[in-house]
């Protein structure tokens, strides 16, 4: 049984007590992955963001976390369990300073502006490929305006060394559907290139990048194996 790892939903940046930097994503596309591959047999743990939408199914094991923090102490404890990464989760690309936070108190209001002072959060996917088995399939998401789409995800694809890619319009966040575009990374040996057929339902899209996953994943952990095989066998 193919062990499945997904992040989903936003990371909340804390800027006090009360308030956060966070984002629109609403998990949808992460639960609906999640509960279309236990459907299908896959053991699957989401990684959820706050706010987000849960899975159905009750062979989802749920894993909660809030900032960008967390969603990195969680994929460092659950990356080696699994055989596919999905990184679905929208993580927030800056957040406060910690000089700025105050998690104690709530910032009271004086009536003038304000200004906090960010940092860069940490390309948490490119540290997983890092730290990733040969055998492992590590997948992302592109989420830019369409006419920057392709050109976006084939950067990130690089970027990050990963093997797969899942390109789709900014309009999509929040959305009940979805059109996309899974590319792979040739430089992994991946010549993938498939496309939904125009709009989808999410839970359509679920179903349609499981099945496309689920094949990719045999055939790289069945290369592995041979290839472990092959060398036990010239020892």
């Amino acid at each position: 049984m193919a062990r499945l790892l997904i992040s989903a939903g936003p990371t909340y940046e804390p800027i006090d007590a009360v308030r956060f930097i966070g984002n629109r994503s609403s998990g949808k596309v992460g639960s609906s992955l999640a509960d279309y591959a236990a459907a299908e047999g896959w053991e699957v743990r989401l990684l959820l963001g706050p706010n987000a939408q849960v899975p159905t199914d009750a062979g989802v094991e749920v894993i909660r976390f809030g900032s960008a923090q967390d969603l990195e102490d969680a994929l460092a404890e659950h990356l080696s369990w699994c055989d596919c990464l999905i990184m679905a989760a929208a993580v927030a690309d800056y957040r406060p300073k910690p000089c700025e936070v105050d998690c104690d108190g709530k910032r009271r209001r004086t009536g003038d502006d304000v200004s906090i002072q960010l940092e860069s959060t940490p390309d948490l996917l490119a540290g997983c490929s890092k730290k990733a088995r040969e055998d492992q399939l590590l997948v992302g998401f592109a989420l830019e305006p369409a006419d920057q789409l392709e050109a976006s995800a084939l950067r990130k694809l690089a970027k990050k060394d990963i093997d797969l890619i899942v390109a789709n319009p900014l309009e999509t966040m929040d959305s009940d559907t979805i059109e996309a575009r899974l590319i792979g990374n040739r430089d992994h040996g991946l010549d993938t290139d498939i496309s939904t057929d125009g709009c989808i339902s999410k839970s359509g899209f679920a179903a349609w990048l499981i099945q496309n996953l689920t094949e990719l994943v045999e055939t790289r952990r069945a290369t592995h194996t041979n290839s472990e095989n092959s060398s036990h066998a010239s020892l």
